[in-house]
């Protein structure tokens, strides 16, 4: 299932970050049981049996966690949620203009957080 949502995950993130991010490097790789994107070696998106979660600012997490099917995420029933990703539906995913907007909004903060040392 892994191999099937890493080839999912770079289909559905390749036209969003084709010829952005040059200055950052972007993996896809195993996660779990699922697939990761990885803005130079930190998580910020994922695809797994929960869904597609983006790791957002606060201010969009509350705004799109408003919208139907947004949901926080939460990989195990009574696992701890994580508070900085949501959950998309698949309207989202299928409103490609959203969705691109919201891939690099994820990639973008992501970069700017500070790096744990």
């Amino acid at each position: 299932m892994t191999k099937q949502h890493l080839e999912q995950l770079n289909i559905l993130i390749a036209p969003a970050i084709s010829g952005r991010f040059t200055d950052a490097k972007l993996e896809c790789k195993h996660f779990f049981s699922g697939a990761a994107l990885y803005a130079n070696g930190r998580i910020c998106i994922s695809l797994t049996p929960v869904g597609f979660a983006l790791k957002l600012q606060e201010e969009l997490r509350i705004r799109l966690l408003k919208q139907r099917g947004v949901k926080h995420l939460q990989y195990f029933l009574k696992g701890p949620i994580k508070k900085d990703y949501v959950v998309l539906p698949k309207s989202i995913l299928k409103d490609t203009r959203t969705f691109r907007r919201l891939v690099r909004n994820s990639i973008d903060y992501t970069l700017r957080q500070p790096t744990n040392k």
